[in-house]
This record gives C-alpha cells, structure tokens and sequence, in this order.
C-alpha cells in the first residue's frame, strides 16, 4: 500500500464526498422525474391535455437537471479515479450502493417512459379515429354567408 501524505488524503475525501453529494442529487432528481412520470400516467388515462402538457414541461426541467448534472459527475468519477490510482467508484461501499440505486431508479423511469408514450400513442389513435368520424352536420346547409348575391360594381351620384 502506498503512503499517502495528509494533503492528497484530504484531497481525495473531498472528492469523494462531492461525488457522493452529486450523486445523492442526481438520485433524488431521478425520484422527481419518476414521480412526474407516474402522474403524468394518471393524465394521459384522465385524458387532461393540460396536465399531460405540465408534466411534459416539469419532465424537459428534470431530464436537463439530471442532464447537467452528469455532465458533472462523469469529471468528477475521473478525477476520483485519477487520484486513487485507478481504483473505480465500486470499490467504495457508499458510492456503489448509491450507483445500484440510480441504475435501478433509471429503469423504472425508462419503463414508465415507455408505457407513457405507448398510452399517448392509443390515445392519439382513438382521438385521430373520433376525429375521422366526426361529421360536420352544417356542411350541407345552405346559409347566409355561403350564398352568392349579386351585387353593383358602380354606384351613381346625382348631384
């Protein structure tokens, strides 16, 4: 085992409890995303467009948090990495129980994505199927704004 001075020690329990700290966000960001995702299902079988719209909007926030934030945990695993002579975030117990969870967490919310989309998209067909059968029961009638009438191109002045 290598002898590590006092600076590169702390050093490295810096990095790690930011890692950890990002990592504890990005799981509780992928609780929330989970979370709209299911109410998101209640919408959609509610047929409320203006809450499916919301959940969309809150779901876009979500996805760019847990976007950004990977941008920066990826640098920081690296840099962990890098100072502790290669060894990987798995070997450290804390890290690797809160990396199960996101992968777990990231299933459920791949799986809820996809019932979503295939509940929006029968929907969507019923709605477009409603929409071939509807018939305009005007269409058919004559009125006042749809007749001809036949009007003077020149009006005379008598002075």
């Amino acid at each position: 085992m290598a002898n590590f001075t006092e600076e590169e020690i702390e050093e490295r329990v810096a990095i790690l409890k930011k890692l950890k700290s990002l990592l504890e966000i990005q799981r509780n960001k992928f609780k929330e995303y989970l979370l709209v995702l299911e109410k998101q299902e209640n919408s959609i079988e509610n047929e409320d467009s203006n809450a499916i719209f919301e959940h969309t909007e809150l779901e876009k926030d979500v996805v760019k948090n847990i976007s950004n934030l990977q941008k920066v945990i990826v640098p920081m695993a690296e840099l962990y990495k890098s100072s502790n002579n290669g060894k990987s975030l798995e070997s450290d117990e804390n890290i690797s129980v809160i990396q199960n969870d996101l992968n777990k967490l990231q299933e459920k919310v791949l799986i809820q994505n996809e019932k979503n989309r295939i509940l929006l998209k029968s929907h969507m067909s019923k709605i477009k199927v409603q929409m071939e059968n509807f018939k305009n029961p005007y269409s058919n009638v004559k009125n006042v704004y749809g007749n001809k009438v036949s009007t003077g191109a020149f009006v005379e002045v008598n002075a």
